[in-house]
């Protein structure tokens, strides 16, 4: 029996902090490839196409799938440009932004 097919990015955007020019931090969302949000030990993730909610998988075994992120939401897959749900979809579904966005 074939393995169930899985929404694998290995891209996102992740959470960071600026100074503002008026002093203090700002925060922002910088897109960066899953393996170095890991190595800058990065802890806020969303999806760079909709900005949804992302739930995070590391490679566990050296043979195993590389880390990647899928979203955690099926609603978010479902009308994401990047999601497994929308590109198998043949209703002719628009994409739109999350409605549960990580802000």
């Amino acid at each position: 029996m074939a393995a169930a097919e899985r929404e694998q990015f290995h891209v996102c955007q992740v959470k960071r902090r600026r100074v503002k020019a008026t002093g203090g931090y700002e925060p922002f969302w910088k897109v960066k490839t899953v393996a170095e949000a890991l190595e800058d030990a990065d802890t806020e993730f969303r999806c760079k196409d909709c900005g949804g909610a992302l739930k995070l998988y590391k490679r566990r075994a050296e043979n195993g799938s590389a880390a990647h992120v899928e979203h955690k939401l099926k609603s978010d897959s479902e009308y994401c440009p990047s999601g497994l749900h929308f590109l198998k979809a043949t209703d002719g579904r628009e994409p739109r932004p999350s409605q549960f966005p990580v802000r």
